[in-house]
């Protein structure tokens, strides 16, 4: 009966189950009131003395391997019509995915590039440490010339030719000297003056500044495309251009854009006036176009720049510019749900 005993406990150890049922079945058949294990439980009082320890070491094991495959057998079961569950209905709701935050320099870089995209501008870029050449020479700014002292610069010590850009005219420059007219890009990027930082002004900043080189441009299609920029970005239909000066656009004008005085932080913003700045602009001198090879009697453009940040802080009523380097998360994650 012993051997009996010890070819159940190998059935059992090398059994398997595919439902419930056969589970259940199993179960009852060595563990249920008249199963196998009962039945030799209730034949134990017949075993000879000399035999019930060995008898009874049988069963416990008998006992302990259904108990343990019938455990087994359930937990797999369960395993694999959950995960069937999970993997097989697709009308399941999807893991909720956490969206990182994109910074709002990002933000409004890419909507000023999509913006300009829409008219036939593509994008430019160059290398954030250039030469002097690039950098004032070319664009009307000879050595020595007093507009110099407007841009306080970082020049490399160990070269003072190699410095920081400090605009990004430098790529137009060099995208001038590469392509021919008709032009027509834009350059965003990074640039660096020598600047005390506070809360209206870093030493790092960025720029997308505009260059549109053809025959026949005129100051009136430069001033129906920074409209059509404000109406994009601001929903402002209202600008003026006031007489300004730089030295790589003659004439120049400063663009202010009518921001209206509805609100108390209207009023703020604006100084009472109802008008805020948002970039510079004007008519590409003839002498930057000769310094880069094009023929200024045969064509003319128009130059436009602007900082990225002053137009994200208008656009998100930040006040303090240091905020967009301080990696805070607290302010970054504001802008998830933006593009």
């Amino acid at each position: 009966m012993i051997d009996k005993i010890k070819g159940h406990v190998a059935d059992v150890e090398s059994f398997n189950a595919k439902t419930k049922d056969e589970i259940e079945a199993f179960r009852i058949k060595y563990l249920g009131k008249k199963g196998i294990l009962n039945e030799y439980f209730a034949e134990f009082k017949n075993v000879p003395n000399e035999q019930k320890k060995e008898f009874g070491q049988v069963i416990n094991e008998l006992k302990t391997a259904a108990q343990e495959k019938v455990t087994i057998l359930k937990e797999e079961l369960e395993n694999s019509q959950e995960e069937k569950g999970v993997y097989g209905d697709l009308s399941r709701p999807g893991e909720p995915v956490e969206i990182g935050s994109r910074h709002p320099i990002s933000i409004v870089k890419n909507q000023i590039t999509e913006i300009f995209s829409n008219i036939g501008f593509n994008v430019s870029e160059g290398p954030e440490m250039e030469d002097d050449w690039h950098n004032f020479t070319a664009l009307n700014l000879p050595e020595y010339h007093p507009a110099r002292d407007m841009q306080d610069t970082f020049f490399i010590q160990t070269d003072p030719d190699i410095l920081l850009r400090t605009h990004t005219s430098s790529v137009q420059v060099r995208y001038m000297e590469e392509n021919k007219p008709p032009i027509r890009t834009i350059s965003p990027g990074r640039v660096f003056r020598n600047e005390a930082i506070s809360a209206r002004s870093h030493c790092i900043f960025h720029q997308v500044e505009g260059l549109y080189i053809d025959k026949d441009v005129s100051f009136a299609d430069m001033k129906q495309t920074i409209l059509y920029f404000t109406k994009q970005l601001f929903g402002k239909s209202k600008i003026r251009l006031r007489p300004s000066y730089f030295p790589f656009t003659e004439p120049s004008a400063e663009v202010d854009v009518y921001w209206g005085l509805e609100t108390e932080t209207d009023y703020r913003i604006t100084k009472g006036t109802g008008w805020l700045e948002i970039m510079g602009c004007g008519m590409v001198d003839p002498n930057v176009l000769r310094n880069c090879n094009i023929d200024p009697q045969e064509y003319s453009g128009f130059a436009f720049g602007m900082g990225i940040e002053r137009i994200a802080m208008l656009l998100y009523q930040i006040e303090d510019i240091r905020m967009f380097y301080e990696n805070d998360l607290r302010f970054l994650e504001q802008f998830k749900s933006a593009l």
